[in-house]
C-alpha cells in the first residue's frame, strides 16, 4: 500500500492505494486564496481541441441567438444505441422501441445497420413487410462507404415507402492514417465512389423515395476545408435540391473540446456549405466530456437544423446526446418540443426494457429522484411555491395545470410529464419542517400550526437518524399518529367519560371520570371555556396544565369529516404538544390536551 504524503491512510487499509496528495509548488501566478498544487498526473500527454483542429471562423453569431423552435429530432436508439448494448435488441425489443418512437411523434427514425447483422437486416425487412411505418415517417438505415455493404443495405429497404440511406466514413487525420491507411485524396475518392454506387442503386428503383445522408465520422477532428470539399461534392453528385435536400451530418464522434468550439465548427460549415438551401445541416454529438447536450444546443444556435441522439443518452462509451434532456430543456423555456413526453415513466419503462439498462435516478427529467426534495430548505421553498401557484391559478380563474409555472427548484411542473406530486417531497434525516408539514397536509389533511412544526421535525429526525432510512408518507403519518394522537386515546391517564356544560356567559363546567394506575376518580372543574375547565379539573389531582396555544380545523369537507385539534401545553415544567382526532371538534380538542398531558410524563404518577 502506498501511503499518503501525510503518512496516514484512510480507515480500512487498501483504500486509494495509489493516490498521492499533490506536493509540487503552488503555481507562482496563483492567487493567495487558491493553494491548489499540481498533481503528478501526466497531463502533458494531451492537447486541447483548439490545438488539434483549426477553425477559421471570424465574427461568430451563435452566442447572441436564442432557441425558439425544435430541430428535427432523429432517434438513433435502434442503430447507434443498439450497437452499444451488451445484449443487442432482438426483433421484439426493436419493434417495441420503434412503436414507442412513432407514438411519441418522431418523424425520422434510424432503424438499423442492415449490413452489420442478420438481426438488423431482418428487422428492416420486418418494417417493410408489416405495415408498421406510418405514411409520414421516414426510415433511416446506416451503411459504411463500401459497395458490398451498400448493396445489402439497399436490398433491406425494398418496399419501404420513404427511406434515408446514411453513408459514413471516418475523415479525421488519425483515423485516415491509423485506421484507413489513406491520404485525404484517397479518402475523398473512396467516398465519391461509394456515393456514386449508392445513387446508381437507388436509380434502379425509380418509384422509391430514397434520399441520402453523409456523415464525415469524427467531423470535430477533421480539417474544416476537407469536410467542405467532401460535402459540397456530394451535394453536387446527389443532385440535391430544396425539395429533395441532402443531409450532411457532422458528428462529434468523440468529444474533445468545450462545446463552444463545436459551435464554431458548425457555424463555419453553416456559412460555407455550397447550395445551403439544398442541405439539411445535422449534428450527432457524443458525450465523452459530459457536455453532449450543450454541444447540441450550441450547434442548433450555430445553424444546425437536425439532431441525432438517443432517449436517455444510450450509446458507446458515455453515450449519444440525450434527446429527452434536449427536448424537455426546450419545453422548460416555453418552446414546443414537437414530441410527446407527457408520460415520461412509460417512455422510460420501454427504454429500460429494450436496452436492459437502468435510467439513473438523477437523470434529468426522467430519473426517479429528479423532482424529489429531501433537503429541508428545498422542501420549504417547494411547499410555499406550490401554495402560491394554487393561489395564483385561482386568481387567474384557470386550473392549476394551466397557470404559469414558477415554483422554486422545479423547472417544469412534474404533472406535465405524468408525474404525481406524491414524490416531490420525501422525508429523511435532512428534511425540514416545511416538507414534513407539506406531506401531512397533502396526504392527511393536516395543517400543522407553525409553532408546532419544529417539534414534529425533531421527532421525525430522531426516527430517521435512528433508522438511517427515509420515511414514506404512510410511515410519516404513523409516526405522527403514535407520537401526538395516540397518547390522548390510549395513555396512562385515560378519560372513562366526560361532559361539559355552560353555566352562564364565559363560565363552563367540565365533569369527567379519569383512570390512572387502575384507579378511577371523578373530577370537575370550571373555566372560561371547556378546555380551561378541563385543565382546572386536572388540577384537583395535582396536574398543573396551562394551555399555551391551540388550533383546530376540519381535515376535509362533508358532514362526517374528521376534525383535528392541536394543543401546546405546559404541564408542570414540561412543554408538550398533543393532537386530537375525532368527528367532534370538542372531542378532538379534549383529546389534544390529554395527549399533551400524557406526553409530558404523567404516567406512573
Amino acid at each position: 500500500m502506498t501511503p499518503f504524503s501525510s503518512g496516514t491512510t484512510p480507515s480500512g487499509t487498501g483504500m486509494f492505494p495509489t493516490l498521492q496528495t499533490p506536493s509540487a509548488a503552488v503555481p507562482h501566478d496563483a492567487p493567495a486564496w487558491n493553494p491548489q498544487r499540481p498533481s503528478a498526473m501526466p497531463h502533458h500527454r494531451y492537447r486541447s481541441g483548439h490545438a488539434r483542429v483549426e477553425v477559421p471562423l471570424t465574427g461568430r453569431t451563435w452566442p447572441s441567438r436564442q432557441l425558439t423552435r425544435a430541430p428535427l429530432w432523429v432517434p438513433v436508439d435502434l442503430r447507434d444505441g443498439n450497437q452499444a448494448l451488451a445484449e443487442p435488441m432482438d426483433t421484439e425489443r426493436k419493434r417495441r422501441m420503434f412503436d414507442l418512437l412513432v407514438t411519441m411523434g418522431f418523424k425520422e427514425i434510424e432503424v438499423g445497420y442492415p449490413s452489420a447483422s442478420r438481426t438488423d437486416f431482418d428487422f428492416v425487412r420486418h418494417l417493410a413487410t408489416s405495415g408498421a411505418v406510418p405514411d409520414d415517417v421516414t426510415v433511416s438505415v446506416f451503411t459504411p462507404a463500401r459497395r458490398d455493404l451498400i448493396d445489402r443495405t439497399v436490398a433491406s429497404i425494398e418496399g419501404l415507402p420513404r427511406t434515408l440511406v446514411h453513408l459514413y466514413t471516418a475523415t479525421a487525420p488519425t483515423w485516415r492514417e491509423v485506421v484507413l491507411g489513406r491520404s485525404r485524396a484517397e479518402v475523398h475518392r473512396m467516398i465519391l465512389d461509394a456515393a456514386t454506387h449508392l445513387m446508381r442503386r437507388a436509380e434502379e428503383r425509380p418509384g422509391a423515395d430514397i434520399r441520402f445522408e453523409f456523415s464525415p465520422e469524427v467531423f470535430n477532428l477533421t480539417e474544416p476545408d476537407f469536410v467542405l470539399e467532401i460535402c459540397d461534392s456530394l451535394t453536387e453528385l446527389w443532385e440535391a435540391s430544396p425539395d429533395r435536400p441532402v443531409v450532411h451530418n457532422l458528428p462529434a464522434t468523440v468529444e474533445i473540446a468545450t462545446p463552444n468550439l463545436y459551435a464554431d465548427q458548425i457555424e463555419y460549415m453553416h456559412r460555407h456549405l455550397a447550395r445551403r438551401d439544398c442541405v439539411i445541416l445535422s449534428v450527432h454529438p457524443h458525450n465523452d466530456r459530459g457536455t453532449g447536450v450543450a454541444c447540441a444546443e450550441l450547434a442548433v444556435l450555430a445553424g444546425a437544423q437536425r439532431v441525432e441522439g438517443c432517449l436517455f443518452g444510450n450509446g458507446e462509451r458515455t453515450g449519444n446526446v440525450d434527446l429527452v434532456t434536449l427536448a424537455l430543456n426546450l419545453y422548460a423555456q416555453g418552446v414546443n418540443p414537437m414530441v410527446d413526453f407527457s408520460d415520461i415513466d412509460a417512455v422510460r419503462e420501454v427504454v429500460e426494457h429494450c436496452n436492459r439498462l437502468p435510467v439513473h435516478p438523477r437523470h434529468p427529467y426522467g430519473g426517479d429522484l429528479v423532482h424529489t426534495a429531501f433537503s429541508g430548505t428545498h422542501q420549504d421553498a417547494i411547499s410555499k411555491g406550490m401554495a402560491h401557484h394554487a393561489k395564483r391559478a385561482a386568481e387567474l380563474g384557470v386550473p392549476d395545470k394551466d397557470a404559469p409555472w414558477e415554483v422554486p427548484y422545479l423547472p417544469i411542473d412534474p404533472g406535465d410529464i405524468g408525474r404525481t406530486y406524491e414524490e416531490v417531497i420525501r422525508i429523511n434525516s435532512q428534511s425540514g419542517k416545511g416538507g414534513i408539514a407539506h406531506l401531512l397536509h397533502a396526504h392527511h389533511g393536516l395543517d400543522l400550526p407553525k409553532a408546532m412544526r419544529p417539534d414534529v421535525s425533531r421527532t421525525v429526525q430522531h426516527a430517521t437518524d435512528a433508522s438511517g432510512k427515509e420515511l414514506t408518507h404512510h410511515e410519516l403519518w404513523e409516526l405522527f399518529r403514535t407520537t401526538y394522537i395516540t397518547p390522548g386515546q390510549d395513555g396512562p391517564l385515560a378519560l372513562a367519560g366526560w361532559e361539559t356544560s355552560q353555566a352562564g356567559p364565559g363560565e363552563h363546567r367540565f365533569r369527567c371520570t379519569v383512570e390512572e394506575d387502575g384507579r378511577r376518580r371523578s373530577l370537575h372543574g370550571t373555566g372560561n371555556g371547556p378546555l380551561s375547565a378541563f385543565a382546572d379539573a386536572l388540577a384537583s389531582i395535582g396536574l398543573t396544565v396551562d394551555i399555551l396555544s391551540y388550533a383546530e380545523h376540519s381535515t376535509s369537507s362533508g358532514p362526517g369529516s374528521p376534525a383535528v385539534a392541536y394543543a401546546e401545553c405546559r404541564v408542570g415544567d414540561t412543554m408538550c404538544w398533543g393532537v386530537g382526532w375525532d368527528t367532534s371538534i370538542l372531542a378532538a380538542s379534549v383529546g389534544a390536551v390529554l395527549a399533551a398531558v400524557n406526553r409530558a410524563g404523567r404516567a406512573g404518577r
